[in-house]
């Protein structure tokens, strides 16, 4: 299904493209000072990978596109589902024999800060572990090594440094990344963030504005504000603005264009938001409100914060929008305790909401949340079964909602070219995927009306409108 910002397990981070590696061998000796870096997960994670090249790159060291060619091989890591944090222990298992080969192997991220110096006995070839606070002092961390320490860790969450400036190198060429907010005061009970990113804490709202007119100045026109709650953003200098101020005032930098924001936290979504996306066109149209459930049973379950019927409300808020809002979610099958009768009120939640787009997942239990004191667990042939029958019904409903679009025009964001003949795609400010027609020689990175002419589940297809 497609995703409304992407969500890949083993993403390449390199030299500002995306790469595929090659079998193992195939790649000139490494030299010292070069590093290859891989990321898994979601785009906090991929912003942070642009925050270790920029460290790393600003200190002399060099990227390259294969592990083979690199001497200090990196994997920024994800844990919030168990599939992730199993890819990078795979990943790692490729390069055990790597350490006699001189190479130093890290592992970064969620799953570093979770797993802590237990992965270097599930893995005792890796050198260095580090979480994500701990980023600035990657250099420090890896001159340890080359002095002679055989193991080394970067595992505190120092909230007073997550916000100093930093050097970051940009991997997307049109679209820019910016953490707002860092850490999470939620308890869900499934959820590792706050173990592994630790508590909420705000970025100073004249900090934020200073770096996105840098960016405009380097021809950026769409930054996306992140956070693991974003709307929770609470201002730390005197001015306290709130986070729909913010909204206007990013919009309101000269040269930006598009300002996106994700993840939204339902308890925390005002309507002063709405009110912004209604007022200031540049903030895009599009809210991912994650849902996770539609029983307040499960979301009770779940310490969510709030009922279906609370979440319904916030849902006819944005619907109730003088600009129509397109709506994503996330939902999670087999949490323990979930009945069919639950999983079948998440089921007509989809179809009362009609949601645009969705990530959906099987429950797993992580390591130090309170569900895995849950009994009542789903068995996994049975969350394969909901998992199975809650994407076919969203595929049905993005199918229609996605017909209803053709002979609309659209605002088109050029990000990719198909190797087939004129054939180009980009994002609409609503987040859908959009496939085109076009006969011009080059559009990447500009803004382009794109006239609906067919549709998928997963996209619109159209006609660039000259």
């Amino acid at each position: 299904m497609h995703k409304p910002f992407d969500f890949e397990i083993g993403r390449l981070t390199g030299q500002g493209s995306e790469s595929v590696r090659p079998p193992l061998g195939l790649a000139q000796a490494p030299e010292r000072g070069t590093f290859f870096l891989e990321t898994f997960g979601c785009q906090m994670n991929d912003h942070d990978s642009e925050k270790v090249a920029g460290v790393l790159l600003a200190r002399g060291y060099r990227q390259v596109e294969t592990a083979e060619a690199a001497r200090l091989i990196l994997y920024n890591t994800c844990s919030i589902r168990e599939k992730a944090a199993q890819k990078v222990f795979s990943r790692l298992g490729e390069y055990r024999a790597k350490q006699s080969e001189g190479k130093i192997i890290g592992v970064l991220g969620c799953v570093a800060q979770q797993e802590g110096q237990g992965i270097f006995e599930r893995a005792p070839w890796v050198s260095l572990v580090c979480g994500s606070a701990s980023y600035r002092k990657l250099p420090e961390l890896i001159a340890q090594l080359e002095s002679g320490n055989h193991r080394v860790t970067g595992l505190d969450l120092d909230t007073d440094e997550t916000f100093e400036s930093e050097i970051t190198r940009r991997d997307n060429p049109f679209r820019a990344y910016l953490t707002i907010i860092e850490g999470c005061d939620k308890a869900c009970s499934y959820c590792v963030v706050p173990y592994t990113r630790g508590p909420e804490r705000s970025r100073a709202s004249d900090s934020i504005l200073r770096e996105v007119g840098q960016l405009a100045e380097l021809g950026y026109s769409e930054v996306q504000l992140l956070g693991q709650t974003v709307n929770s953003y609470a201002d730390p200098t005197p001015s306290k603005m709130r986070f729909a101020e913010l909204l206007l005032a990013v919009a309101r930098v000269p040269g930006i264009r598009r300002v996106r924001f994700t993840t939204s936290h339902p308890s925390d979504f005002t309507l002063d938001i709405v009110e912004a996306m209604e007022a200031q066109p540049k903030v895009c149209e599009h809210v991912h409100l994650p849902v996770q459930s539609g029983s307040t049973k499960v979301l009770q379950a779940m310490q969510r914060t709030y009922t279906r019927e609370q979440y319904l409300e916030k849902v006819a808020m944005i619907r109730g929008a003088r600009r129509p809002i397109a709506i994503t979610t996330d939902i999670i099958v087999g949490f323990p305790g979930e009945s069919e009768a639950d999983f079948e009120e998440t089921l007509s939640l989809l179809d009362q909401v009609r949601y645009d787009s969705l990530f959906s997942f099987k429950y797993s239990p992580r390591p130090n949340t309170p569900s895995l004191r849950l009994n009542d667990v789903v068995p996994e042939e049975e969350k394969s079964r909901r998992l199975a029958v809650l994407q076919d019904k969203q595929r049905e409903i993005q199918s229609a909602g996605n017909k209803q679009l053709i002979g609309e025009t659209f605002e088109v964001l050029v990000s990719g070219k198909s190797r087939r003949e004129n054939q180009w795609s980009g994002y609409t400010s609503s987040c859908r995927l959009a496939n085109f027609t076009s006969h011009a020689k080059e559009l990447l990175g500009t803004y382009v009306q794109v006239r609906v002419t067919g549709a998928t589940p997963n996209s619109l297809v159209g006609d660039h409108m000259v």
